[in-house]
């Protein structure tokens, strides 16, 4: 019996630290929920939280006060939105985070205010 279950009980284990493992390398939180509020934010407000997230990134990155980056993130927060299409921006709206598409035209955003990418 113990011959039997031992292979099992290792078949078990390994599915689930793959599912662990790629849960992880996700690009979005397993429990993260999307602030209700974007749904109803002007596009203002939408960049004004993407500025804010930028200082707040930008600031733990370079080890520097968040209003040190108060215009370099107000460059990328307004070349990011603009940048977005409609559905990029319902989507953003949608999920909190930025899709594939809308985020390759963020990176470049970074690139253009002179601001360094996160890591990934």
């Amino acid at each position: 019996m113990r011959a039997v279950l031992r292979p099992v009980l290792a078949a078990i284990a390994i599915a689930a630290s793959t599912h662990a493992a790629l849960a992880a390398a996700s690009n979005m939180p397993t429990q993260y929920q999307p602030d209700p509020a974007l749904k109803t934010a002007s596009m203002g407000e939408l960049q004004s939280r993407v500025r804010q997230a930028c200082a707040v990134t930008q600031a733990r990155m370079q080890n520097v006060s968040e209003l040190s980056m108060s215009r370099k993130c107000d460059c990328y927060a307004g070349r990011t939105m603009r940048a977005l299409s409609a559905d990029e921006v319902q989507a953003y709206r949608d999920t909190g985070v930025f899709n594939e598409t809308a985020r390759a035209k963020a990176l470049g955003a970074l690139d253009a205010c002179k601001l360094p990418r996160p890591q990934m």
